[in-house]
């Protein structure tokens, strides 16, 4: 299961519900995570230290292999501190999870249609339009303020291409975004996962930030993606932190848990991303291993919670 699946499977409807409302893992040698408890221990944590505001992706924790219900999710990420669930579509969604005191860092844009097809394409524009001129002032109305766009595939385009096409098309809607006060996030992916997707390197997004020239278009900075792309993920959070909106975790290889057992060295670049100013959300999107999947999410959350 992956993000694109679940788009897919969430798009029967969509229209409709908007209208209506690790197993234990050893301790580094080097000191990795040396403080913090084997993934399922049950162990009381200190409270986070507040210098990173942290989110989880509800389609790594609601949908199959894990499957735990929106409500359970939202229970449990308000016992741990953590503020959000994020990439939800619906108003339905949102009132859950605010229910329970969370917001909804980001929200999905996309549920519906497929992220291969995205604002590169002009056949596309219109559908795009239509869909985020309904959603924005909907986010709003329920005070959330980021969502996601996508390029889509190149498909033969050079990159001047993409860029006019998307900036052409984003360009429509970029004025209701500013006088809502939300922000769209064009997310890098790699095109192992995506295959031929064109905003799959931070150089070309940051162009497209520049060609937008807003503060309401911003880079969704996918470090499990760059890392697969480009690595070199401390210096390039550090050059074009202006750019990045919002943060996604993710475990290499495989995307599972952001520990030891991966090459990522997690707190280094959480530690990086609060001392270059950066005040957004940083959403864990991994796929838990463990048997105890809350407890694999509390200690990831541990493992980001870092001081300057």
């Amino acid at each position: 299961m992956n993000r694109r699946t679940v788009i897919k499977t969430a798009s029967a409807g969509f229209a409709a519900s908007l209208l209506g409302g690790v197993a234990s893992a050893q301790t580094a040698a080097a000191g990795f995570s040396a403080s913090l408890p084997a993934a399922g221990k049950q162990t009381a944590y200190a409270p986070l230290k507040g210098y990173v505001k942290h989110s989880v992706s509800n389609w790594c924790f609601t949908e199959p292999p894990v499957g735990i219900p929106l409500e359970e999710l939202a229970k449990s990420c308000k016992e741990i501190g953590i503020q959000s669930i994020e990439l939800l579509g619906t108003p339905a969604q949102w009132s859950i999870v605010q229910k329970h005191g969370l917001t909804c860092a980001i929200v999905s844009g996309v549920a519906g249609i497929d992220i291969d097809d995205g604002w590169n394409d002009p056949a596309m524009h219109d559908i795009l339009v239509s869909r985020y001129e309904e959603l924005i002032p909907l986010m709003a109305k329920a005070g959330l303020t980021h969502t996601t766009c996508f390029s889509g595939k190149r498909r033969g385009l050079t990159d001047e291409q993409g860029w006019a096409n998307c900036e052409k098309g984003l360009k429509r809607i970029i004025k209701t975004a500013e006088k809502h006060k939300v922000v769209l996030n064009m997310e890098l992916l790699n095109t192992n996962m995506h295959e031929d997707q064109q905003c799959s390197r931070t150089a070309w997004g940051v162009e497209m930030c520049k060609r937008m020239g807003s503060e309401n278009f911003k880079l969704l900075y996918d470090i499990y993606h760059m890392q697969i792309m480009e690595g070199n993920i401390i210096d390039t959070i550090k050059e074009n932190i202006q750019y990045i909106g919002h943060i996604h975790t993710g475990g290499n290889p495989g995307r599972n848990e952001i520990d030891e057992t991966q090459e990522l060295n997690y707190p280094a670049i959480m530690k990086a991303l609060v001392n270059a100013g950066y005040k957004g959300f940083v959403g864990q999107e991994f796929v838990p291993k463990a048997a105890d999947p809350i407890a694999s999410l509390r200690r990831c959350i541990q493992i980001c919670d870092v001081t300057p």
